[in-house]
């Protein structure tokens, strides 16, 4: 006999009506939190993941299945998606292929994807009015397999130290996982290349700083593993994380959270779930709201990078 199966929801999003099937659907084991929840709390922080998302490409993480079965990267948009849902087509040079990516513009754009079986959300950091120049310098505090989140905590005050005196303003938050993240609006004025000399040279001067809990080191097998990782990497072309307001696929619904800076010590990534950050969203709202406001010039950091090339430290990416 087949499995009773749940008539599907109709969600008003804006002006859009979005359908939801299987809305009873378990995509979070641990918890029993189903794609309903899902919707309801992308819908919960809704003007947070859209300024999060706004305008860029965006890959989904989906799992058909919920976190007990497999997850599927997609950078395609599926053909018989709805009238209304936003593009943009983004070139791959190494593969000369073109793909449709979703440009979320609305918050119906998001639960669509959350119809389509999406639980991540992971942005370029450019925009489609010129997906070729970033707007969005991310810094990536990645810890080692044995690096303790105090470590991460004590990286994050020396990267916030160098912004700092940089001038330029810095938006933090979890990751969704063991690390930190910390974004940067910049003027969408250089390459991905030029983005990423940057932020390696941002790298390098917080390891200059803090030798004893960080590394820049290129390959993963010659990194300690009990340092934070500044991953600089994360600025180069077509490369995404999950974005502020994400759930993340881990058993307890983690949410890439925006933190405020005194923050840093005490907020327990653990504590910070699709369950939890509803509530938080609705006392204190987007911490990101005013990122576009405070726009950084990166050409310092650009002059710190040809003076480590002229010192002998060239890019050990390329």
């Amino acid at each position: 006999m087949a499995a009773a199966t749940t008539p599907p929801v109709e969600l008003e999003v804006g002006p859009h009506a979005v359908r939801l099937s299987s809305p009873d659907r378990v995509y979070f084991p641990e918890t029993g939190a189903t794609k309903l929840d899902l919707a309801q709390y992308y819908l919960s922080v809704g003007d947070g993941i859209v300024n999060a998302l706004r305008e860029r490409p965006c890959m989904l993480h989906r799992f058909p299945d919920g976190l007990a079965g497999d997850k599927v990267h997609q950078k395609r948009v599926p053909a018989g998606a709805p009238p209304w849902l936003e593009t943009v087509r983004v070139h791959f040079p190494r593969y000369d292929r073109t793909a449709d990516e979703l440009c979320v513009t609305e918050l119906a754009h998001v639960i669509w994807a959350v119809q389509m079986s999406t639980v991540e959300f992971h942005p370029w950091n450019s925009r489609r009015a010129d997906v070729e120049k970033p707007d969005e310098w991310r810094i990536d505090l990645d810890p080692g397999e044995e690096c303790d989140y105090a470590r991460v905590r004590r990286v994050a005050h020396v990267a916030h130290e160098v912004l700092d005196e940089l001038g330029a303003v810095g938006y933090p938050k979890t990751s969704g996982g063991s690390g930190l993240h910390v974004y940067v609006r910049i003027a969408a004025e250089h390459g991905f290349g030029d983005v990423r000399r940057a932020a390696l040279a941002f790298a390098r001067e917080v390891e200059r700083r803090a030798p004893d809990d960080v590394t820049t080191t290129w390959w993963r097998k010659d990194r300690d593993p009990a340092l934070v990782f500044v991953d600089y990497n994360q600025n180069a072309r077509d490369h995404t994380i999950a974005s502020a307001y994400s759930v993340r696929g881990v058993p307890d619904a983690r949410v890439s959270t925006p933190l405020r800076w005194d923050e840093i010590d005490d907020a327990d990534p653990r504590d910070l779930t699709m369950a939890t950050v509803p509530a938080r969203y609705a006392e204190i709202g987007d911490l990101h709201a005013d990122i576009d406001d405070h726009v950084f010039d990166i050409a310092p950091l650009l002059e710190w990078a040809e003076r480590d090339e002229r010192e002998g430290e060239p890019d050990p990416g390329e």
